[in-house]
């Protein structure tokens, strides 16, 4: 297997970016898919999803595919038309990429797709979920599942597939870290007993770049540490490392509910995912649990 070109797309987000800088430091060569290309300095190639329309040559350049790109389902209050745009700008950009590979004639050998571990379910409560779990029935959970569904027609073409559902990310510079840290005051969402699957953001990129450097790695793997903790340790651990105040009194659920409307289900509920699949494969995390991983973090 000799790769050498890795083409990102959502390249320019906080994981993408992270990705980015590993996979150069190892030697490779990493392009992105960009609206707008020329507003990097890193090489990128021209797509536009809702256009449904790419330059070609992306394809015919890449080894190896992975694909990052999504609406934030945290972004934005949850409408309709949001809705929408969580799920399409997952399908269709697969359905799109797909679509591209059919047709090259240098096809790349490899795809890795992100994916999250909301397909389980807003709330699974202290019930273990594993790859095998059955999904859950609530909006994330059908985009989840509706996502894998396109990204494994790759397959189909003979490219490795895999599939990396994703816990909540820590890091200090964006995701859910940094919007638990803006209040002047730290406090646990609810009854701060859910559970909060998380991975160390490093640990995260070098889990992709793990997949595609070894050639075993194929289906579905949990992409989420191998400690679990729940909101309030969550929340009460970063406080300490942000040098901020904790207070041990949660915000009201239905306070939640009026400011965020639906979304507040992913922070209300929560998931103990196992991290056990990948771990068998081989990887090792670098910060498996919250101290080290808040350590590094604000260090």
């Amino acid at each position: 297997m000799n790769m050498k070109n890795i083409l990102i797309t959502g390249g320019s987000g906080l994981v993408g970016k992270k990705i980015t800088q590993l996979l150069e430091k190892k030697g490779f060569e990493v392009a992105w898919l960009s609206r707008s290309p020329d507003k990097y300095k890193q090489q990128s190639f021209f797509w536009d999803v809702d256009k449904q329309t790419m330059d070609a040559e992306a394809i015919e350049w890449a080894d190896a595919i992975m694909h990052l790109a999504g609406e934030g389902v945290a972004d934005k209050r949850w409408t309709n038309a949001r809705k929408r745009a969580i799920l399409e700008s997952r399908t269709l950009s697969t359905q799109m990429l797909y679509n591209a590979i059919e047709k090259a004639t240098a096809k790349p050998e490899v795809f890795i797709s992100a994916s999250a571990v909301g397909y389980y379910g807003f709330n699974t409560g202290e019930d273990v979920q594993v790859e095998e779990s059955t999904a859950g029935k609530d909006f994330l959970a059908q985009v989840v599942i509706a996502w894998e569904n396109r990204v494994k027609m790759m397959e189909k073409l003979g490219l490795r597939t895999v599939m990396l559902r994703i816990g909540i990310v820590l890091d200090k510079n964006g995701g859910a870290l940094k919007e638990m840290m803006k209040p002047p005051v730290a406090a646990p969402l609810g009854s701060g007993m859910q559970w909060m699957s998380w991975i160390q953001i490093d640990d995260l990129a070098r889990m992709f770049v793990f997949a595609l450097e070894d050639e075993k790695v194929q289906g579905i793997y949990n992409a989420v540490g191998p400690k679990p903790a729940t909101n309030a340790e969550l929340t009460e651990k970063a406080a300490k490392k942000a040098r901020k105040l904790f207070v041990n009194f949660g915000v009201p659920g239905f306070g939640l509910k009026l400011a965020l409307g639906e979304m507040a289900q992913m922070v209300l509920g929560g998931n103990k995912v196992s991290s056990k699949k990948i771990e068998q494969e081989g990887f090792k995390f670098r910060y498996p649990d919250l101290d080290t991983a808040l350590e590094k973090i604000y260090q």
